[in-house]
């Protein structure tokens, strides 16, 4: 799957032939995680974009603490694609962050095969929302700890203790600005999804 590691211009605008399945994911998590940034590093086309400059309706409304250089909120969604190998293509689905935006998690995960949720070591306590909207919808999901500039790294296991996540959950550290560190998460994370799993 590692082909998508080497190839870091964004000259392609369709599926290559060679693709024989594709896959719809969500980059979930909490307001301010990242997950613009992500599908921005990864996509191999232009990302969609839905963002809108945050202003003073939303005070008191969206959690702004711990984002003080944040001015635009993600709307809608994004979207972007990445050819992961030459036969699979994932179509990646980044979901708004807030929670009146709940409903429109619901219609973004209709054909999802799961969702990777992006952490905030700083707001860890935030992800509990976006976990348990996931786990409600029986959608299955790896965790990437976003690791911002000045954030205490915490072990893994840690991260891991505090919320509460089932042993095998994918759980990876990653930086959304890097490309290479986010298409080794969509490789765990697919990896994973498509393991065969041993019936109850």
């Amino acid at each position: 799957m590692g082909s998508a590691l080497s190839s870091p211009e964004r000259a392609v605008d369709y599926v290559p032939q060679t693709v024989t399945r594709a896959v719809k994911l969500l980059v979930a998590g909490n307001f301010g995680v990242g997950k613009t940034t992500f599908v921005g590093s990864v996509s191999e086309i232009r990302p969609l974009r839905t963002e809108e400059t945050i202003t003073e309706a939303s005070v008191g409304v969206d959690d702004m603490a711990g984002l003080p250089g944040k001015t635009t909120t993600t709307v809608a969604m994004d979207f972007g694609r990445i050819t992961l190998n030459p036969r699979l293509a994932l179509y990646l689905f980044g979901t708004p962050g807030q929670r009146r935006f709940v409903p429109m998690w619901e219609d973004l995960a209709v054909g999802a095969l799961g969702a990777l949720v992006l952490v905030d070591t700083r707001r860890l306590d935030k992800a509990d929302e976006a976990l348990s909207v996931l786990e409600e919808r029986g959608v299955s999901y790896a965790v990437a700890v976003n690791q911002f500039e000045g954030a205490v790294r915490y072990p893994l296991d840690e991260v891991r203790d505090a919320l509460d996540l089932d042993a095998d959950t994918p759980l990876l550290s990653l930086d959304a600005r890097d490309r290479t560190t986010c298409v080794q998460s969509l490789i765990t994370l697919v990896e994973y999804l498509l393991a065969p799993r041993e019936s109850d």
